[in-house]
């Protein structure tokens, strides 16, 4: 019998998990609750730890460019009066091994599951069922449970079913709750070429077609903005305190939550009026989420089951890292389960899980812990949970080796205490 593996969630996470446990001798099949394997317009990036590991771990690098990822060159902040004040380069590929790349999600989601599923990778193509409700799942013995009532087993069950995971509760036995951030977040993507039609204002302030990402902080909100799809689309995001919304921010926890464009003039309404200007293009997708993130957990694992990306970490934006943060997950399973053949004994599937999560839980969860950190100055006052600084933090997310490296130097250092 082949190793059976069975991926609770079609999205990033279990595209990436996939890819990184195809091997010759297993079978893998990615269950997603939705009709459509489909990601929302947006757009995401992906750190130097992350695009090094599609690049270099996974040979993906041919894949992304069909994909259409800008290289971030780096940040131009402006204040509140829409003056640019600083321009902080990003350290290049010699330094971190990777680029900052920003893509549209939908793009970069097509490149994995092309990935995953194609024939021309090692190893059988990734099975996708999609319409397939996972209700829950025994951890121990490796059967899941969809709405259908079929029930499937496996040798290893990866659960990469997001903030609100259902393998989550089976795997600690109870419900874990999402913890409102008191930030929610508006975003949309303009066409580049209608924002130099309509919108000659701002286009005078940023250029839409250099690969920079800006900012803005003002009146306790702040913007993010930047390119993708080779610059032809701009991506818009505003994060702001629930409290100065004029939306329900309760009823917005989905990427596919809508908002309401006029409402979101008046929450920006003191913003410089060349900032506005593309808002005003909106026509259709304005996308309005509250952020949550969930306390670190205890375990991410049990018996034959594993937690990865935000089902085990959910994390604020502000660090830029959670689709990273996925990335690596996937390429530890991948690194602890490589020389795993044939069928896998519950024992050693248990025993090669706990090295994931030994090798993962510290450093997923300070990052998740400085995401929120990160977020404070526009929303609360208090002190410091994270002592590092931002350019320090910047060095540890960036500057990972991969799993098996991480393990080992780990293991050296608690070795001379």
């Amino acid at each position: 019998m082949p190793f059976q593996i069975l991926i609770v969630g079609g999205g990033i996470a279990g595209l990436t998990a996939a890819i990184a446990l195809r091997a010759p001798g297993r079978q893998i099949t990615i269950l997603e609750q939705s009709r459509l394997l489909s990601e929302v317009g947006a757009a995401i990036s992906l750190q130097p730890n992350a695009s090094r590991i599609l690049e270099e771990s996974w040979c993906m690098g041919a894949a992304l460019k069909v994909a259409g990822g800008i290289v971030d060159e780096g940040f131009r902040i402006y204040n509140a009066d829409g003056q640019l004040v600083n321009t902080i380069p990003l350290l290049s590929k010699t330094e971190y091994g990777g680029d900052r790349i920003m893509y549209h999600r939908q793009d970069l989601h097509k490149a994995l599951k092309e990935a995953a599923t194609t024939e021309d990778r090692s190893g059988l193509p990734t099975n996708i069922r999609t319409a397939a409700r996972v209700i829950s799942c025994d951890c121990e013995a490796g059967t899941v449970f969809l709405e259908s009532g079929e029930q499937l087993y496996a040798d290893l069950i990866v659960g990469a079913d997001g903030i609100h995971s259902v393998i989550r509760g089976n795997v600690l036995d109870g419900h874990v709750k999402t913890v409102p951030t008191g930030l929610s977040a508006y975003r949309f993507m303009v066409p580049t070429s209608v924002l130099e039609s309509h919108a000659a204002k701002f286009c005078e302030h940023i250029k839409p077609r250099e690969p920079f990402t800006s900012m803005m902080v003002a009146h306790s909100c702040r913007l993010i903005m930047g390119p993708a799809r080779e610059c032809n689309t701009y991506s818009v995001v505003g994060l702001i305190p629930d409290e100065r919304m004029n939306e329900d921010p309760d009823k917005k926890q989905s990427w596919t939550s809508v908002g309401d464009l006029s409402q979101m003039l008046e929450t920006f309404k003191d913003f410089p009026e060349w900032v506005k200007e593309c808002f005003k293009l909106v026509e259709k997708d304005l996308g309005l989420w509250q952020l949550r993130d969930i306390d670190p957990l205890t375990a991410w694992t049990r018996g034959r089951a594993i937690l990865i990306g935000d089902a085990a970490h959910a994390m604020l934006p502000t660090q830029g890292q959670g689709a990273s943060q996925t990335v690596e997950d996937a390429e530890a399973l991948g690194a602890f389960l490589s020389d795993v053949e044939d069928t896998p004994s519950k024992e050693t599937i248990k025993q090669r899980l706990q090295n994931v999560f030994e090798c993962r839980y510290d450093r997923a969860s300070l990052i998740q812990r400085y995401s929120r950190e990160a977020a404070r100055p526009g929303t609360e006052k208090g002190s410091k949970e994270v002592k590092m600084k931002p350019d320090e933090f910047m060095d540890y997310n960036c500057m990972y080796p991969g799993a098996r490296e991480w393990h080992r130097r780990h293991q050296q250092e608690i070795a001379s205490f």
